[in-house]
């Protein structure tokens, strides 16, 4: 990634699979944040700008533990969640699993028009109301619930995928009992086509060999140690 025609090559497999793999990193922080700043410079959170970590719950986050994860989003819990994000394994010795999971949120969102449109329907419409709390002194939520399939206002384009039960909030404005039975049943559908086999790419990460990824649902199995 020394190279501008290297970076373009990098960023263009980006935008068009979602996902690029960068083989040859120093297996080090520092050396991937150099790497990542080739792109842009990194947005700092709650969490800091670049930061490593293993499951220990530093954090109180489902990130910080063993415990596998469904397919999801992060920070929903923010009006503008993150874009790119890039995860490298920095150690994996003495221990199995901890694979990685991908999913094109976009593609399964095309799978669900197409099978229930009234389930697609009531997934663009209702809003889901988010929050990161747990750690002391932290309540994080956006300006506005969203719903979790969001739409261009004037093409009507889906723009943007928002999916984390973990980090969904108490749904309580429902307009009628239909309205929170539809959503429910919409979630179900969605769920069901989010874990198809031809919905999931899985990968084990491997030190040297960091992901750079368009924010879009993804998840780690349980690993051991």
């Amino acid at each position: 990634m020394s190279s501008d025609d290297g970076v373009r090559e990098w960023t263009a497999k980006i935008r068009q699979y979602g996902f690029c793999y960068v083989d040859g990193c120093p297996v080090s922080p520092a050396k991937t944040q150099e790497l990542l700043e080739r792109i842009a410079f990194i947005r700092h959170t709650h969490y800091g700008g670049l930061w490593d970590f293993t499951s220990d719950l530093a954090s109180k986050d489902t990130a910080y533990t063993s415990l596998p994860l469904g397919a999801h989003t992060d920070t929903t819990y923010f009006s503008d969640p993150a874009g790119l994000q890039m995860f490298h394994l920095l150690s994996h010795t003495d221990g199995s699993g901890g694979a990685s999971l991908l999913v094109d949120g976009f593609q399964a969102a095309e799978t669900l028009r197409r099978e229930d449109l009234q389930a697609y329907a009531i997934l663009s419409r209702v809003r889901v109301p988010s929050h990161a709390s747990g750690n002391e002194g932290l309540s994080i939520r956006p300006h506005a619930p969203f719903p979790v399939l969001n739409h261009h206002p004037v093409s009507g384009e889906l723009t943007q995928v928002r999916w984390n039960n973990d980090d969904r909030a108490t749904m309580d404005t429902w307009t009628s009992e239909e309205e929170l039975e539809n959503w429910y049943d919409a979630a179900r559908k969605w769920t069901q086509i989010l874990r198809r086999e031809n919905s999931e790419y899985w990968e084990q990460l491997r030190p040297g060999r960091p992901l750079g990824k368009w924010i879009d649902l993804s998840t780690m199995d349980v690993f051991h140690v």
